[in-house]
């Protein structure tokens, strides 16, 4: 497949915590004293929930983003994250889920939710990958 036709069609985050009350609570504790870390959460979210900046920001990507925890994940977005998260992955037409960006990019955003959604069309167009118009 010729990579100009490659079209991202939805953009999905993985947080590095499980969803479950007992996760969310174990993450939140530990994120407190230092002992746990998640930079995708500390774009979307501030200390009880999700950042408006965020909110507009994801809301201004070309296609919708979706964003799961661990334990969420469906098992072609587990292989595609693996154990790189946080993560952003693509769902690209015809071939299926791409890591995007992994932990490293993610904590370069300094929890700034307008650098995540640069990083991820920086990230697109260094890989030739364009975005469906969804929106």
């Amino acid at each position: 497949m010729a990579t100009d036709s490659l079209e991202i069609v939805s953009l999905v985050g993985v947080y590095n915590a499980d969803g479950t009350l007992f996760g969310e609570l174990r993450y939140w504790l530990g994120a407190r004293i230092g002992r746990t870390h998640c930079a995708l959460c500390e774009i979307t979210h501030g200390t009880f929930r999700e950042k408006e900046e965020w909110k507009r920001q994801s809301a201004a990507l070309p296609v919708p983003f979706e964003a799961v925890h661990l334990d969420e994940r469906s098992p072609e977005l587990a292989a595609a994250s693996g154990a790189q998260t946080p993560c952003v992955v693509a769902l690209i037409s015809g071939v299926g889920f791409e890591l995007l960006l992994g932990p490293e990019q993610l904590e370069a955003c300094r929890a700034e939710p307008a650098a995540l959604a640069a990083a991820i069309k920086s990230a697109a167009e260094s890989r030739g990958l364009h975005f469906a118009a969804q929106r």
